[in-house]
C-alpha cells in the first residue's frame, strides 16, 4: 500500500461536506457505509484507486472497534492527512449520533406515548433474530479463513462454542473469553509459546467494578477497543454491565436501544450513546461516543502509514484467528439472553416472523426491525399491551 498522500489535497470543507452526507443517508451498517465511501473515493471523483481501498477494507478489518467508520478515517486520511480523518471522521459520526441522541430521549423518557411504547416493544422482538442473522453470516466465511485441516475447525467450533455460552450465561466475562481465545490461537501457532491473558480477567473486573462515570467509561472503551468482528459484537460486551451490574437500563429498553442502532444512520456502534444518555443524560451519550470511537481515530490516524505491515503480521492475524470466532459465539449466544428480555406474548410471533425474514427469506435487517416496530405501534393503538 503506497504511504503517500496523493499530491492533490482536498478541500476540508469538501471532505466536511461529503463525510456528513454519508453518515446522514447511511441507513443499514458497515456494508452501505462501504458501498458508499467506495462509490464516492474510487468511481466518483476519483481521490483513491480501487487496489488501494480494498487494501484499507483488509487493513481496517484487522483492527478493533467500527471497521467502516475506521474506513472512512482513512479515506478522509488519504485525501488530507490526519486533518482531514479528524474532519471526515467526525463527520462521518456527528449526524448519526445527533438522531439518536434524539430518540434515545424519546424512548428512554419516564413516560412516553403509548405509541412509542409500542414500537419499541415490536422492534426490539426482532433483535434477537437480528443477533443470530449478524452471527450467521459472519460464521459462513470464518471457518475457511481459519484453516482447512480438522484440528484447525475444532479449535474454530471450540472458541466460537467459548463465546457463545459466556454471552448466554456470563455476560461479565466475555472480554476475558475473547482474549483468551485470541491468546490460544496466538500460542498454538507459535508452537507453544506461553499467552499474558490470565492478567487480562482481574484487570477487566477491577475497572467495571469502579462504578459511576468510570463504569460508563469502561463499557464505552470495551466497545471501541475491544469488539472484534463488526458492529454487534457490542451488545455481548455491553449487554451485562448495562442491564444487570449498573441497571442504567432494563432488558427491554436495551433491546430498543439495539434496535435503534440497527435504523438510525451513521455507524451501529452509535448504540452507545443511547447507554450513555440513559447512563447520564446528553453528556453521558457525548462521553460514551468519545471513548468508543476515540480509539478507532488513533489506530487509524497513527497507525495508517504502517498499514502494510499490520496486514502481513502473523501475529495479528492468529490472534484474530482464535478471537473471531468467539465473537462470533458471543454473538449468538446474546440471542439467548435478548430473547429472555421481551416481556409480552405477542414479541414471540413477531420475533418468529423476524427469523424467518432474516434467515429464511434472507431479506435485510433494517426492513425487519422496521416493520416489526410498526406491528408493535398497531397493536398498542388497538390497546394490546406494550
Amino acid at each position: 500500500m503506497s504511504e503517500h498522500l496523493q499530491s492533490e489535497k482536498v478541500a476540508l470543507r469538501t471532505i466536511a461536506r461529503e463525510w456528513g452526507r454519508l453518515g446522514l443517508v447511511g441507513v443499514g451498517g458497515p456494508p452501505t457505509h462501504i458501498a458508499l465511501l467506495r462509490r464516492l473515493c474510487v468511481d466518483e471523483r476519483g481521490w483513491i484507486d480501487a487496489r488501494e481501498f480494498e487494501d484499507g477494507i483488509a487493513a481496517v478489518n484487522l483492527l478493533p472497534g467500527p471497521a467502516s467508520t475506521q474506513l472512512a478515517i482513512y479515506c478522509a486520511w488519504r485525501l488530507r492527512g490526519a486533518l482531514g480523518g479528524l474532519v471526515g471522521g467526525l463527520c462521518f459520526i456527528t449526524p448519526g449520533l445527533v438522531i439518536i441522541t434524539a430518540l434515545a430521549a424519546l424512548f428512554l423518557e419516564h413516560h412516553p406515548p403509548l405509541w412509542v411504547l409500542g414500537a419499541a416493544a415490536g422492534s426490539g422482538a426482532a433483535v434477537p433474530a437480528v443477533a443470530l442473522h449478524a452471527a450467521s453470516r459472519l460464521a459462513s466465511a470464518s471457518p475457511a479463513r481459519h484453516g482447512a485441516r480438522k484440528s484447525d475447525l475444532v479449535r474454530w467450533s471450540l472458541y466460537a462454542v467459548a463465546g457463545a455460552v459466556c454471552a448466554a450465561t456470563a455476560g461479565a466475562f466475555v472480554v476475558v473469553v475473547l482474549l483468551a481465545c485470541g491468546a490460544l490461537e496466538l500460542a498454538w501457532r507459535a508452537e507453544g509459546r506461553r499467552s499474558g491473558t490470565r492478567a487480562a480477567a482481574p484487570l477487566a473486573l477491577h475497572v467495571a467494578a469502579v462504578g459511576g462515570v468510570g463504569a460508563l467509561a469502561w463499557v464505552a472503551l470495551k466497545v471501541g477497543a475491544l469488539s472484534y468482528g463488526g458492529g454487534f459484537v457490542i451488545i455481548p460486551l455491553m449487554q451485562h454491565d448495562v442491564v444487570n451490574t449498573y441497571h442504567w437500563m432494563s432488558g427491554a429498553q436495551f433491546l430498543n436501544a439495539v434496535a435503534l442502532g440497527q435504523v438510525t444512520p451513521g455507524p451501529v456502534v452509535l448504540t452507545i450513546a443511547v447507554v450513555g444518555y440513559a447512563a447520564a443524560g446528553i453528556a453521558g451519550a457525548l462521553l460514551a461516543t468519545a471513548l468508543a470511537f476515540g480509539p478507532s481515530f488513533l489506530f487509524v490516524l497513527g497507525g495508517a502509514t504502517h498499514f502494510e505491515r499490520i496486514r502481513s503480521s502473523a501475529a495479528v492475524r492468529s490472534f484474530l484467528a482464535g478471537a473471531g470466532p468467539a465473537v462470533i459465539g458471543a454473538i449468538a449466544g446474546s440471542a439467548v439472553s435478548l430473547g429472555l428480555a421481551l416481556k409480552h406474548p405477542w414479541q414471540v410471533p413477531v420475533l418468529a416472523v423476524a427469523l424467518l425474514w432474516l434467515l429464511g427469506l434472507r431479506r435485510g435487517v433494517v426492513s425487519a426491525v422496521l416493520v416489526a416496530g410498526l406491528v408493535g405501534l398497531v397493536l398498542a393503538l388497538v390497546g394490546v399491551a406494550v
